[in-house]
This record gives C-alpha cells, sequence and structure tokens, in this order.
C-alpha cells in the first residue's frame, strides 16, 4: 500500500480559514510536522487545495514518530570501541613507566 508523505512548510498565517481547516484535517498543525496518508482521491483532492504550504512525496510504507527521528539523526562521526576507563579498572600501575 502507498502512502501520501505530506510535510507543512510553509504557515497558514493570512490565509483565509478554510485553507487553515484543511490543514487540521489533514493533521498539520505546526511547520515542519510530517504526516502519512494512504493515497485516495479525498486526501489528494485535500492536498490540491493547500499545495502551495506543503512538500508532498508517495512512499511504501508510513513511518513512526520513532522511525522519523531515527531517520534524521545524523551520524556521530565516531565510534567508540570501548568505553574510556573500563578496560583497565581491575589491572595495577603499568610497568613500563616504573621502569624508566
Amino acid at each position: 500500500m502507498t502512502f501520501f508523505k505530506i510535510t507543512l512548510i510553509r504557515s497558514a498565517i493570512g490565509l483565509p480559514k478554510r485553507t487553515g481547516a484543511v490543514l487540521e484535517a489533514l493533521g498539520l498543525r505546526k511547520r515542519m510536522r510530517t504526516v502519512y496518508h494512504p493515497v485516495s482521491r479525498d486526501v489528494a483532492g485535500q492536498i490540491m487545495k493547500v499545495k502551495e504550504l506543503v512538500a508532498i512525496s508517495e512512499v511504501d510504507e508510513a513511518l513512526s514518530v520513532a522511525e522519523q527521528r531515527a531517520s534524521r539523526r545524523p551520524d556521530t562521526g565516531y565510534y567508540i570501541e570501548t568505553p574510556a576507563g573500563r578496560g583497565r579498572l581491575n589491572e595495577g600501575p603499568q610497568t613500563d613507566l616504573a621502569e624508566a
């Protein structure tokens, strides 16, 4: 099943109340909010009413809020092999420094 991925890009402030009502019906209340709706004529008609305010793409599956957050999270740019201080807790002092 395919879905419309609809993201509100521009605000409806200053536009007719009818336009704001269409956004509310789609579930878009804040800018940059993304919702998923199944592809249908009804939803397509609502999108056409507010096409200047939203970004639309067609996707195969709807993502949950947690999945959307994870997809937006940038790569850390590094990785940790072992946490600092955990590899040598039970070892005694290093002998290399004592001999020198």
